[in-house]
């Protein structure tokens, strides 16, 4: 009996950990690699503090609680990479996007990843 009960717990946590991983991860550095040209739209929702101290080159500074009222500036974008420090802020980014019909954009995890895309 106690064997089965760990094994429904681990079941449950990874089933819960897939859950967390789908909302909040970055998508595969594949795609993002193949997206990120120079007409991707890169987008750094932190705040202008964290933008101030290192970005990716390029990316415009529109932090997380005023991507709502900027919708303006993500229409008509080829390709739109978000991203934040961990990826957190940017999964909730494209979350507000998508509910807004702007689908072109990928949750690019944190600065540093979307760095090692990009031609400095």
């Amino acid at each position: 009996m106690k064997t089965l009960k760990i094994i429904l717990t681990l079941i449950t946590i990874t089933a819960m950990f897939g859950i967390f991983k789908l909302f909040f991860a970055s998508d595969s550095d594949s795609g993002l690699s193949e997206k990120i040209n120079g007409k991707t739209f890169l987008v750094d929702v932190r705040s202008p503090q964290e933008f101030a101290s290192g970005s990716v080159k390029g990316a415009v500074n529109i932090p997380l609680d005023r991507v709502q009222s900027e919708l303006s500036k993500f229409r008509d974008k080829e390709n739109i990479v978000v991203f934040c420090r961990t990826g957190n802020r940017s999964g909730q980014a494209k979350t507000i996007l998508e509910k807004n019909g702007i689908t072109n954009v990928i949750n690019g995890g944190s600065w540093q990843n979307v760095n090692q895309f990009v031609n400095n």
